[in-house]
């Protein structure tokens, strides 16, 4: 009974781990945090009177969606040459 109750417990955290996987890597994520970056940017730069602060909160924003389109190749060379699993 023991080993089924732990063979549970297992498979239970690998569904956990497999939605974390899921989230960090989904576009739901990326255009949460894409627009929530924006909003910050405009009010940092209406705070500050700054003038075309609706073009220019789209500078931060661009940063972040190209580092996550150019990062996943980066990750699978890391992960080639540099990780050493167990």
């Amino acid at each position: 009974m023991e080993i089924e109750k732990e063979i549970e417990a297992i498979k239970g955290r690998n569904i956990r781990v497999e939605a974390d996987k899921g989230w960090e890597t989904s576009w739901t994520r990326r255009l949460f945090i894409a627009v929530a970056t924006y909003l910050i940017a405009v009010l940092w730069l209406m705070l500050i009177r700054e003038s075309s602060v609706w073009l220019k909160a789209v500078v931060p924003v661009g940063g972040y969606v190209l580092s996550t389109l150019s990062l996943s190749f980066v990750k699978k060379w890391w992960v080639a040459k540099f990780w050493k699993s167990a």
